[in-house]
């Protein structure tokens, strides 16, 4: 019984000394744990900006009017009877648009019609009578009197005649008058008179309608005189026949697929503004341009020598403002704000905030931030760079 005892005490004490054993064994162990290894840099890919020459560029605000835009007004004054076209079509010259009730100038014409004939009989009588005397008179059966009052009566009755002929070709015009039609071929406008009314030269809404042509289509807008000099000069250098060729960018930003050339400039310099209003003519076979529309004119100003061009995708708007990502020798990313000019196929003209020597992140830029460090790789640009004389077909303006 005592060896049991004894047995029991030393079996609790050796696993007593045991359990510290591993337990200081385990704490050892945590201590020469290895510490975590630090993040590795993100991967982008960089390139230095490409320098070339490029066109410039600028834009005017411009408003489109017709070709022509001829007003459409009665000539006569009548009722309304009946109207030949839908508004918003397209007519042709001579067109029938309008008519007017032809039956009061139809009646006037057929009365001054009556009036020649009965001048027309006058004057036969008067002629004949002349001539009867003129064979009387070396018989001394009528005196020189007579032949002079006959003449006097025939001439009178020619005068009648002229006057009633020009009577008739006046109510002719009337009626025909009273047919309205188009003087061009155009887009016809909205009617302002309506069937029954009472139209005429003095109505209170003179123009009953406007048809306009739109093929071409003028866009006016103003230039400052530095700019005119520089259009006069260009199509002097180019000749008459190669006037300077402009945009339009239409309202949705879109620009127009037909190109357009100045047309003409007004004959004055406006002394208060300093600019002279210029129009051009754009292609319009599809009647898509409407009078009244806005949009932007664009034209070449010239050319940017050394300009510094990035990938479209390197660039970072953040609402009205433009960004590039820049790799710094120390692997650090610095944030830029550069002015942005044209774009060039995929490539944009950076105008300040960059450096030819800095090297800007192409792929990547959406994943750094300002002062992170990073692991730059090279870019490989592999499109074909637009030639300098060819680049002007492919510029666009970036929306500001």
């Amino acid at each position: 019984m005592g060896r049991k005892v004894f047995f029991g005490k030393c079996s609790a004490e050796a696993y007593r000394q045991a359990l510290g054993i591993a337990l200081l064994l385990f704490l050892s162990a945590c201590e020469r744990a290895p510490a975590t290894s630090p993040a590795v840099p993100p991967s982008v890919e960089v390139m230095q900006a490409i320098r070339q020459d490029v066109p410039v560029y600028k834009e005017w605000v411009s408003t489109l009017d017709g070709m022509v835009n001829a007003q459409i007004s009665a000539q006569v004054t009548g009722y309304l009877v009946k109207q030949h076209f839908k508004e918003g079509d397209l007519v042709r010259k001579g067109q029938l648009l309008y008519e007017i009730d032809p039956r009061t100038f139809q009646a006037t014409l057929n009365k001054d019609r009556a009036t020649l004939a009965k001048q027309e009989a006058v004057l036969k009588t008067a002629s004949i009578e002349i001539r009867r005397i003129e064979r009387l008179l070396p018989e001394n059966a009528v005196s020189v009197r007579d032949r002079d009052t006959a003449a006097g009566r025939e001439a009178s009755a020619t005068a009648e005649v002229w006057a009633a002929k020009a009577t008739v070709v006046q109510a002719e015009l009337d009626l025909e008058f009273t047919r309205i039609k188009s003087p061009i071929n155009g887009i016809v406008g909205i009617s302002k008179a309506q069937i029954g009314d009472l139209v005429g030269p003095t109505s209170s809404s003179t123009a009953l309608t406007i048809v306009s042509q739109v093929d071409p289509i003028r866009a006016y807008n103003s230039l400052s005189e530095q700019e005119y000099l520089y259009f006069a000069r260009e199509q002097l250098r180019n000749g008459a026949r190669e006037p300077p060729q402009v945009e339009l960018i239409l309202a949705d930003g879109s620009t127009y697929e037909h190109r357009g050339t100045f047309y003409f400039a007004d004959r004055q310099v406006d002394a208060k503004t300093g600019s002279i209003q210029v129009a051009a003519l754009f292609p319009n076979p599809q009647q898509i341009l409407r009078p009244g529309q806005f949009g932007r004119l664009r034209a070449k100003l010239g050319m940017k020598n050394n300009a510094l061009l990035v990938p479209q995708r390197a660039v970072l708007q953040i609402q009205d403002r433009y960004q590039v990502a820049i790799v710094n020798p120390d692997s650090k990313i610095a944030m830029r704000n550069v002015t942005a000019g044209e774009r060039i196929g995929s490539l944009w003209v950076i105008d300040k905030g960059i450096e030819p020597e800095d090297r800007v992140v192409v792929q990547g830029v959406q994943k750094v931030r300002e002062g992170m460090v990073v692991t730059p790789a090279p870019y490989h640009f592999s499109e074909e760079l637009p030639k300098a004389e060819t680049a002007d077909n492919n510029v666009s303006t970036p929306q500001q």
